[in-house]
C-alpha cells in the first residue's frame, strides 16, 4: 500500500456562475514533490484552497494523515501542518522582514515581544534559503523575488507536513530558482510533501517526483515525471497538441523609425540610461532582479518621479503621471496585478473600460451598448474565461485577470503597450495566445517594451534586446535570430 498522507475523493466546488471543481482527484505520498499542473482555470488553486481551509467543498472527502476529512477550516488546516504560499503574495508592506515572518506568531519573554530571538530565528531561516537580506528591511524596500524568499520563510516557520506552492518562481532569476529548489529538496529530506503549482513545465523536471493534471474542473491524470514528456503534458493540460512554443517572429519593417526615443533617464534604481523603440518593435529589457528594469517601466508610465528626456514621435513629452502616460499612448501592464493592475470587486467589464470611461458619453449617460460591445470583443478576442463580462474579476483565475487587463488597454486604442512579466502566472495554452497577440499588435503598427525573468520568452519574442545592471545599460543585442543566453547573462552580470 502507497504511504500516503493526504487523498482527496470525488471534490466538487461550486462559485456564483462558476463550476470551478468536478468530483476531482488528488493524491500525495509523503515526502515527495508533487506537480499539480493545467490550465489557468482548471481548478489547481480551488482545489489547494480547499485543503487550506479557504474554500468549502459541496461534496467529496479528504483523508489527511490516516483520518477522514469533509473539509478544514483555515486555523485548522495550519494546526495540521499544511501551509500555502499564494501566488499573490500576502505581506504587510510597512513591516519588517522579521515581522512579517512571525505574523501572528510572535515570541515572548516574560509577558514581552522577544524581539531579539524573532530576529536571530529570522536570521537563521533565511540563511538555510542561501540568500542574503536583511530581517529588519521592511517589505516595501524588497523586490518581488525577495519578497516571495519572505513567504517561503514564513511557512518553513511552521514546519509544514504539507507545502504547497502556487507559481514560485514567477518572479525569481534563474539562480535564485536553483536556491529554491535546493530548499525544497531539503524539505522533502526531512519527510515534507510538497505540491508545486507551475506554468513552468522545464521546472516540473528538474525538481519533481510526480504529477498530476488538471483540465476544466476535472482530474485527468496522474504520472511519474521521469515516465512523461513535455509534449505528453502540454497534450493533457489544453486538450490539443501545441507544436510551437513562440509564434513565428514578424520582422520590424526595414523603414521603421522611432516612436519612442529615451535620453539620460534617471530615477529610482535606474541611472543615466538612453534607448529608443521602433515603430512595430518589440524590444525586450533583460537582467537580474533589482536591475532596474521595472523602475524603468513605472517611470515611462509616469507612476515614479524620474529625469531625463522622453521623445515620442520626433516630439519631447513631459509624463509626471500615469494620465499624461496613458494620454500619450504609453500604458503599462503589470506584473503586480491584483495590488496595482485591478479592481478586484468590480466586474470584467468595469475593469476592461475603466481608463476610457470619459470617453464613453452619450449626452449626459453613459453608452452602456457601446461598452458592451467592446468589451464583448475583448473577451472573444484574448478568450477570457468567465461566464460574463458581469462576473466579478476576484473569481477569475490569474492568467484571465492578467488578459482583463491587456484588454482594458487595446481598448484604450494605445500604440506604445509596457509589458512587466507578461506571462508571470499564466499557462502554456494561455502564455502562447498573449505572444500571438503580442503579433498582433505588431502588425497594427504599435510598440511593446516588455521586461521578463523567463530567458526563452525574452529571446524568442524580443526584436532586441537591452540589459540592465544595477540600474545602467551594460549591453544590447540587435540580431534576433542568434541571441545569446550567455551574452545575455554576462551583460546582466555585468561581467
Amino acid at each position: 500500500m502507497e504511504n500516503y498522507i493526504l487523498e482527496m475523493k470525488n471534490i466538487t466546488v461550486s462559485f456564483p456562475g462558476v463550476k470551478a471543481l468536478d468530483g476531482a482527484e488528488f493524491s500525495l505520498k509523503k515526502g515527495e514533490i508533487h506537480a499539480l499542473l493545467g490550465e489557468n482555470g482548471a481548478g489547481k488553486s480551488t482545489l489547494m484552497k480547499v485543503l487550506t481551509g479557504v474554500n468549502h467543498l459541496d461534496s467529496g472527502q479528504i483523508l489527511y494523515d490516516g483520518k477522514s476529512y469533509t473539509g478544514f477550516h483555515i486555523e485548522q488546516a495550519k494546526e495540521l501542518g499544511i501551509s500555502m504560499i499564494y501566488q499573490e503574495l500576502n505581506l504587510v508592506p510597512e513591516l519588517t522582514v522579521y515581522e512579517n515572518i512571525f505574523l501572528g506568531k510572535e515570541l515572548r519573554k516574560n509577558g514581552r515581544i522577544d524581539k531579539k530571538k524573532m530576529i536571530q530565528t529570522s536570521a537563521d531561516i533565511i540563511k538555510t534559503l542561501g540568500i542574503k537580506m536583511d530581517p529588519l528591511e521592511k517589505i516595501k524596500n524588497l523586490t518581488m523575488a525577495y519578497r516571495q524568499m519572505v513567504e517561503i520563510a514564513r511557512s518553513i516557520l511552521n514546519n509544514p507536513k504539507i507545502l504547497i506552492m502556487d507559481e514560485p518562481t514567477g518572479p525569481l532569476t534563474d539562480n535564485e530558482v536553483i536556491i529554491l529548489f535546493d530548499t525544497m529538496k531539503r524539505l522533502k529530506e526531512k519527510g515534507v510533501s510538497i505540491i508545486y503549482i507551475s506554468h513552468r513545465l522545464e521546472e516540473i523536471f528538474m525538481v519533481c517526483d510526480t504529477c498530476t493534471v488538471f483540465r476544466d474542473g476535472h482530474f485527468i491524470q496522474t504520472m511519474d515525471v521521469k515516465d512523461t514528456d513535455k509534449n505528453e503534458l502540454v497534450k493533457l493540460m489544453v486538450g490539443r497538441e501545441l507544436n510551437n512554443q513562440y509564434p513565428n517572429r514578424i520582422p520590424v519593417p526595414e523603414n521603421a523609425g522611432n516612436i519612442l526615443e529615451v535620453k539620460h533617464l534617471k530615477a529610482e534604481k535606474v541611472h543615466d540610461i538612453s534607448f529608443s523603440l521602433r515603430k512595430g518593435e518589440i524590444l525586450g529589457i533583460g537582467g537580474l532582479v533589482g536591475s532596474g528594469r521595472t523602475e524603468t517601466l513605472r517611470a515611462l508610465f509616469g507612476a515614479d518621479n524620474h529625469t531625463g528626456e522622453i521623445i515620442k514621435n520626433g516630439e519631447k513629452i513631459k509624463i509626471q503621471s500615469p494620465e499624461d502616460a496613458i494620454n500619450h499612448g504609453i500604458v503599462l501592464v503589470t506584473e503586480d496585478r491584483k495590488g496595482q493592475g485591478l479592481l478586484l470587486n468590480l466586474s470584467v467589464s468595469d475593469n476592461i473600460v475603466m481608463p476610457t470611461l470619459k470617453k464613453r458619453k452619450k449626452g449626459l449617460f453613459l453608452d452602456k451598448k457601446g461598452i458592451g460591445t467592446d468589451v464583448q470583443s475583448m473577451i472573444s478576442q484574448l478568450r477570457i474565461k468567465t461566464p460574463s463580462e458581469n462576473q466579478i474579476v476576484a473569481f477569475l483565475s490569474g492568467g484571465n485577470q492578467q488578459k482583463v487587463i491587456i484588454g482594458r488597454w487595446l481598448i484604450a486604442n494605445s500604440d506604445i503597450i509596457l509589458f512587466d512579466e507578461p506571462t508571470r502566472g499564466i499557462d502554456v495554452g494561455a502564455k502562447y495566445e498573449i505572444y500571438t497577440l503580442m503579433n498582433e499588435l505588431k502588425k497594427a503598427g504599435k510598440s511593446v517594451i516588455m521586461v521578463s525573468s523567463d530567458m526563452p520568452e525574452l529571446m524568442g519574442m524580443s526584436d532586441r534586446i537591452i540589459v540592465l545592471a544595477e540600474g545602467r545599460l551594460t549591453g544590447s543585442l540587435s540580431d534576433a535570430d542568434h541571441f545569446s543566453q550567455e551574452e545575455i547573462m554576462a551583460s546582466a552580470s555585468d561581467i
